[in-house]
């Protein structure tokens, strides 16, 4: 079998069980939504989004590290989202500039918010992803 493989075949074709390297490093990312009004006051005078609009937004909390020899996972997908339902709750159905910290709640600084508020309770946070569109988003490494 060949080191830091998730499985093999072996000469014969018999697949082997699959074997996790401790030393393999992962990204692993879980994805939230939140729907919210927001307006950006700094932006300048004339530009859409000086105005008042709102965004399906998409927030994708990205975890790496090294998979755990005994779980074979690197963290729960539960432990991520209890992590961020709190700051998942401030956000969702709100007017995000009436959010302390987001007063010009641009996509850079809900990411850095999001981040500051969740990377304590969850160490393994390496990124913050926020979309505002299909199109369009941040991706914030702290």
């Amino acid at each position: 079998m060949i080191s830091g493989t998730v499985g093999s075949i072996v000469p014969g074709g018999q697949p082997t069980a699959p074997v996790a390297d401790a030393a393999t490093v992962v990204r692993l990312v879980r994805a939230f939504t939140f729907e919210a009004a927001h307006r950006l006051p700094n932006a300048p005078p004339g530009h859409k989004c000086r105005r008042l609009h709102g965004h399906s937004f998409r927030v994708e909390l990205v975890c790496e590290g090294d998979i755990g020899p005994d779980t074979g996972w690197l963290v729960d997908f539960a432990d991520i989202k209890q992590s961020f339902q709190p700051w998942l709750d401030r956000l969702d159905h709100n007017y995000l500039n009436e959010i302390e910290g987001l007063e010009n709640p641009t996509a850079e600084n809900i990411a850095r918010w999001i981040w500051r508020g969740v990377k304590p309770a969850l160490s393994l946070l390496a990124q913050v992803n926020v979309a505002e569109t299909c199109a369009a988003r941040c991706e914030y490494r702290g």
